[in-house]
């Protein structure tokens, strides 16, 4: 019966093989060392009295790779180790050469790809909807199939792509899914910046990437820049769909809760109230409504509970 993997498994090779070259004598150093001892990299006998532990020269390496390609390393529900960052080095690197300590490295990154060609793009398509297909039962295998598809897209500094950008929203939303809400507003930023370059800010794609991007940012607990992007949001609603459009008013509902989570709880009332005598008036028999009014029940419980004394009608912050 074969042993499973562990994480020491991963790290008894702390990078790819053939990635790391000495830059003393420009030869490839290769991991080794007695049994028992923590293992070094070495190259050509007499080049080194002292040859790196193999630990530190990945632990380097992978601190690069978590600062500049973190979409690179796995999702692990918490802070990914510098060494498991760095046992996916060969995807982004095309050679680390260690100079005279563990520490002083060099690393050469993978010149940035063209434009896939044809039958890669439709294979890359591929696996973005066999990802969406999957994503509800099975959200580990859509997060394979989309960070396969992604493998050489830097978030931070890739191109815009419709493909990328529709893998990146997928991407974004089933890292929600999963808790993952640092990863979600790290692809859900790309999405949106690559559809609105794209297809234009008011395109409905663009719309429900923004959409998107705000609730990423308020399931990081960033309620300030999620009140930002979903008051653009509005804004956009309000010129594509009309001002009492059911999904402008539903976004101007879920603005009302964010006020109330940042403090301003009697401009978050204001505004939810404003929100239900409209979206009743022009959506009778509309079931949101009703959610609304819930909402609005918790919101004046909460101030009652802790005594608040609203007087006057402030205006939402909007």
């Amino acid at each position: 019966m074969k042993k499973p993997t562990t994480l020491m498994d991963l790290h008894e090779t702390y990078l790819p093989p053939g990635m790391v070259h000495c830059g003393r004598c420009r030869q490839p150093m290769t991991q080794g060392g007695p049994p028992g001892v923590d293992p070094t990299y070495e190259c050509r006998p007499g080049c080194r009295p002292t040859p790196p532990a193999a630990a530190a020269v990945a632990a380097t390496v992978g601190a690069a790779i978590l600062r500049y390609a973190p979409q690179l390393a796995p999702v692990t529900g918490t802070p990914t180790p510098p060494i498991l960052a760095a046992a996916h080095a060969d995807r982004i690197l095309a050679r680390v050469t260690v100079g005279t300590t563990a520490a002083d490295i060099t690393l050469a990154w993978h010149a940035r790809p063209a434009p896939s060609p044809g039958p890669l793009r439709t294979a890359q398509a591929h696996r973005v909807a066999m990802a969406r297909h999957v994503a509800a039962a099975d959200p580990q295998r859509a997060l394979s199939l989309l960070y396969n598809s992604l493998t050489e897209v830097n978030p931070a500094t890739a191109p815009a792509d419709v493909i990328h950008a529709d893998a990146a929203a997928l991407l974004a939303t089933v890292h929600l899914t999963l808790g993952h809400a640092k990863a979600a507003v790290t692809w859900a930023t790309y999405a949106h910046h690559a559809l609105a370059h794209l297809k234009g800010p008011s395109h409905r794609d663009s719309l429900a990437s923004l959409h998107l991007l705000a609730t990423a940012h308020r399931s990081a607990g960033h309620h300030q820049r999620a009140l930002h992007l979903y008051q653009q949001l509005a804004d956009h609603l309000t010129t594509t769909d009309g001002p009492h459009a059911h999904r402008t008013l539903a976004i101007r509902a879920t603005i009302s809760l964010v006020l109330h989570h940042l403090g301003h709880c009697q401009a978050a009332r204001t505004l939810l109230a404003d929100t239900i005598t409209t979206h009743q008036r022009e959506h009778p028999d509309h079931p949101a409504t009703s959610r609304m009014t819930q909402h609005l029940t918790r919101i004046r419980i909460d101030c009652d509970t802790k005594r608040h004394q609203h007087t006057g009608s402030a205006r939402p912050p909007i």
